[in-house]
């Protein structure tokens, strides 16, 4: 799949797959020096580049194991969503969930985009749904016990 993208930066990287088989590219952090994201705060990063996913087709932003492991620096929502019809420039909302102030410098791996297709759903209202042995069982209830 050609995926285009732009660069709105000069210093911009395009993101890049560390392995063969990788399932997600690398984000790279197109900031000027260093930024310092404190215990519990987050940080809004710029990555300089935008994408022209396909339709059908989002890019998810994951945490990269290393920077959460290392450093507790991990999307701020878990995993970010970029639709297929947004142009605007890709950035990285970074919390960082450990005690100690973390630094991000200028061209650092902050997180990895994972290209997929989806399915957009037609919700149709009903006064009835199936019934299944879980029910209506919330959290925790399909444990052992």
């Amino acid at each position: 799949m050609k995926v285009k993208i732009k660069k709105l930066n000069e210093k911009a990287i395009i993101p890049a797959y560390g392995s063969e088989f990788a399932a997600g590219a690398d984000l790279y952090a197109c900031i000027d020096g260093e930024i310092t994201v404190n215990p519990q705060e987050t940080a809004v990063i710029p990555t300089g580049v935008a994408l022209e996913l396909p339709a059908g087709y989002a890019g998810l932003i994951y945490a990269r194991s290393g920077l959460a492991t290392k450093k507790g620096l991990a999307p701020a929502n878990k995993v970010g969503v970029v639709d297929c019809d947004y142009r605007g420039e890709v950035k990285v909302s970074l919390h960082n969930h450990s005690l100690q102030p973390q630094t991000v410098s200028a061209g650092e791996r902050i997180a990895q985009l994972v290209i997929t297709p989806y399915i957009t759903a037609e919700f149709v209202l009903s006064d009835e749904l199936s019934q299944t042995a879980r029910g209506a069982g919330g959290f925790g209830s399909t444990g052992s016990k």
